[in-house]
């Protein structure tokens, strides 16, 4: 186990160390592992909320002393924000085949469901996982009582030899496997 991890944690600190020029990394797009049937066609995100360190462009990562750290000069390509609002809006179409929308809400009739998702985690973190967790909560504009909320923890392995490119597919992996939590614990 501990032979794992301290190739993971190399790759970490190496990530925090770099200097030189700002590069900016794109998330890749991850396609579903399965399909996944849901009770509604229509589905709104709201814009999800991210940490104050997630928020901004710098790529963060965690030490093995547990410290949140930027990776100089290592940003992602677009607003986090908006492009993990992005990321799991796609994800869920894909999974579910629901037309899925980020607000505001672009089409004339209203969402059969909203979804909410507040992250607490969002980071590669010492072990060599981008790691994401929090909560999530689904509305219904039925009145059947079926209002969800639900936490989650999700952590995917980082490629040890693939840099801040496999952060960042991970990252997609991560998301994409979110999505598929969503649809199947909130969202049938």
């Amino acid at each position: 186990m501990m032979t794992r991890i301290l190739p993971a944690m190399a790759l970490l600190s190496a990530l925090a160390a770099c200097g030189g020029p700002e590069l900016r990394y794109a998330v890749p797009q991850v396609a579903p592992t399965e399909k996944i049937s849901i009770d509604f066609e229509t589905v709104e995100l709201r814009e999800i909320t991210l940490p104050t360190y997630a928020a901004l462009e710098v790529i963060y990562v965690e030490t093995p002393e547990g410290v949140i750290t930027p990776a100089e000069d290592l940003l992602w390509a677009d607003d986090p924000v908006r492009a993990a609002t992005l990321e799991l809006a796609r994800a869920l179409r894909l999974s579910t085949g629901a037309r899925v929308a980020s607000e505001p809400w672009p089409f004339d009739d209203f969402a059969e469901a909203r979804l909410e998702v507040r992250i607490e985690e969002f980071l590669a973190d010492a072990r060599g996982r981008f790691r994401v967790a929090g909560q999530y909560f689904v509305a219904t504009r039925d009145a059947e009582g079926r209002d969800r909320a639900e936490t989650f923890e999700i952590a995917v392995p980082i490629p040890p030899a693939a840099g801040a490119s496999g952060l960042a597919a991970a990252r997609a992996a991560a998301m994409a496997e979110l999505a598929q939590t969503i649809a199947k614990t909130a969202m049938r």
